[in-house]
């Protein structure tokens, strides 16, 4: 290994370094015709310094679970992130070029396309959350890395980062820190504490972190910080940068109205011009390596190490037994599967916000104390660490109400965009939870949890269903959701049954089915109860549990809507926008069948489970008018 540069040289090639990564930015936004160049400017000395004197990282291994991590919270500033990974050696400088073409992994905001971006970043707020599950993982396998994390200063507004604050704080991870850019403007106007550092520091450090302020342009200073930092014990770290948006092009500088504005030719090449280097000053930026990516390696032997697919370990997991028509609630039984996965598996985590023994994840904490995280009442913290912890390969189950789950619901848009691996649990669903209300009613989750890219939304009806369920969960790779239901429900499945995703169970069928009900959750039992009255009217329907309503099990709906008179009732405690009946209607409309949705269509209020059922549609006696209308 080379030796690393010492004073002064090392000094001038980290400004110089600087220079280098700000002509890349200016170039290459100018070359895409888009982009955020002046935020990349700002930042660019930051990041000079910190991956060429502090961060420790095999850059030709990224996968490597000992690298030290990198978080571009503020991901508008990603051709930054490109240029310094190109300088590290990640890739030719050349492949630059290609920001934000449609055959290129350097998007516009990262995403894990680029894989030196574990995550992917862009809706400002979110990164610190990232890093936080990042750092509790390295506290959980004994492993040295450091966790670094850059956000903006305007982002430092949001809510989401405040919840990462405290929680960091709370769990005191000294292996973590945050960096804020703090050059004053935003997107279309300063922001709200511009360059006040004394107070960014004073809010900090209420919240239990340790805080230094930098100039932020001043490389020597950046070193001293990331220093001091990894020797901070006991809280995390933040450095305050004061920097200049724009900073290195005179006509950028300090300058309202260019934020995601790329410059045209002719003023690209005049700022090109003030960033101009000689051949030697270049020769010596490129002569900084990232640090020590030998003694990297060495770590890796640590038999502690994360595997990189955690679900690989997966044995069989000894899953409680229930017996048939035993009274179990679903949100129970998910406490039983989780305490059943965590010992299959020691890779499983869990977290929760503050409604443990509602949820029951609580069981989950009684069995493991040591991966089970307390978030409290802060959902985009809870879902952000979730994906931090997938990074490093956990399986985490968040769990929370499913109503409570919406506030989060950017973070868990944005995992779906990075591909995150974890497991969402959302209780208390539907207006059968009764007195509460709507306000903690979810009615809208499974519309929600639908539309994010490549996840599974799984809907239990009994005990057994969803211990089986929670297992398939963590099974897949992506993002998985399970709604559970607040009352006790019997049991109507064999221990030995299973419940593979992509399915459904025919519960009853004959020949002389009428009409097909699909029904999932609480509804299953609204649906057998209408099978009883209706049979002895001497009305035959096939009754369907949809377990799995995404993936759906599109071919044996359209088989047995092709058995009853291509009608489907659907049946879901759920608002008709997005639930159970378009997830059916879409998967069986290129026959020609029918889908009549029973929803609830009107705000809920308070009251029993069963009265509301019935007054906002969705019990067994609408379903028996719905299907004798039909008949008739």
């Amino acid at each position: 290994m080379t030796e690393p540069m010492e004073g002064r040289r090392l000094v001038e090639a980290l400004k110089l370094m600087g220079q280098i990564l700000r002509r890349h930015c200016i170039e290459t936004t100018t070359i895409a015709g888009s982009g955020h160049p002046t935020t990349c400017l700002s930042a660019a000395d930051i990041v000079a310094t910190l991956f060429f004197t502090s961060l420790r990282y095999n850059v030709s291994d990224p996968e490597n679970p000992n690298n030290d991590r990198f978080v571009l919270s503020k991901g508008h500033a990603a051709p930054l992130l490109y240029a310094v990974w190109a300088e590290a050696g990640a890739f030719p400088v050349e492949h630059l070029k290609t920001l934000r073409r449609i055959d290129s992994e350097l998007e516009g905001h990262p995403t894990p396309r680029f894989k030196w971006a574990e995550v992917a970043t862009g809706s400002l707020g979110q990164g610190l959350s990232i890093a936080n599950g990042m750092a509790l993982a390295a506290k959980m396998d004994n492993l040295p890395y450091r966790v670094y994390v850059l956000l903006g200063d305007g982002e430092v507004a949001e809510g989401g980062v405040w919840e990462a604050i405290a929680f960091a704080s709370y769990y005191k991870l000294d292996n973590l820190t945050a960096i804020v850019d703090v050059n004053r403007l935003g997107q279309s106007a300063p922001t709200m504490l511009q360059h006040d550092l004394e107070t960014y520091a004073r809010r900090f450090e209420a919240f239990g972190w340790h805080s230094i302020a930098v100039d932020g342009h001043d490389v020597e200073q950046l070193m001293d910080a990331f220093e001091k930092s990894k020797n901070v014990k006991g809280k995390p770290t933040v450095i305050l940068a004061k920097t200049i948006k724009g900073k290195g092009v005179s006509f950028l500088e300090d300058k309202e109205g260019w934020h995601g504005r790329p410059l045209p030719k002719d003023l690209a090449e005049k700022a090109l011009a003030e960033l101009s280097l000689t051949d030697e000053q270049i020769a010596l930026a490129r002569s900084l390596k990232v640090h020590s990516p030998e003694s990297v390696v060495a770590f890796a032997s640590n038999p502690q190490s994360p595997v990189p697919n955690p679900q690989s370990l997966i044995s069989d997991p000894q899953f409680p037994r229930y017996e048939l028509g035993q009274q179990v609630a679903t949100r129970e039984a998910y406490g039983d599967g989780l305490v059943a996965l965590g010992k299959a598996n020691p890779n499983i985590v869990a977290l929760d916000g503050d409604v443990k023994n509602s949820t029951f994840s609580e069981k989950f904490l009684a069995a493991f104390p040591d991966r089970f995280f307390e978030c409290f009442i802060a959902e985009q913290n809870m879902i952000g660490t979730a994906v931090g912890l997938a990074t490093r390969g956990k399986i985490p189950f968040a769990s929370s109400f499913a109503c409570f789950l919406m506030r989060a619901y950017d973070f868990i848009r944005m995992a779906g965009i990075g591909m995150a691996n974890i497991k969402l649990c959302g209780s208390h669903a539907g207006v059968s939870i009764g007195e509460d209300g709507p306000s903690q009613m979810g009615l809208e989750d499974i519309a929600a949890m639908r539309a994010i890219p490549h996840s599974i939304v799984l809907y239990p009806c009994d005990a057994v269903s969803t211990v089986k369920l929670v297992a398939e969960m963590a099974k897949y790779r992506g993002i998985a959701y399970l709604r559970t239901t607040r009352p006790k429900t019997p049991v109507i499945y064999r221990n030995e049954e299973e419940f593979p995703v992509g399915g459904c169970k025919i519960l009853r069928s004959s020949p002389n089915d009428v009409v097909t009900v699909v029904a999932a959750g609480i509804t299953v039992f609204e649906a057998l109860k209408a099978y009883e009255i209706l049979t002895n009217e001497g009305i035959k329907i096939r009754v369907i549990d949809l377990y799995s309503v995404k993936p759906i099990d599109e071919a044996t709906l359209i088989r047995c809507a092709l058995e009853t008179n291509r009608t489907i009732i659907t049946v879901e405690d759920h608002y008709p926008e997005g639930g159970i009946g378009d997830a059916v209607a879409g998967a069986v409309s290129k026959e020609g069948i029918k889908v009549h949705k029973l929803a609830v269509n009107d705000i809920p209020r308070s009251g029993k489970p069963e009265e509301l059922m019935d007054m906002f549609g969705i019990s067994a006696k609408h379903i028996v008018e719905r299907v004798k209308r039909l008949v008739q």
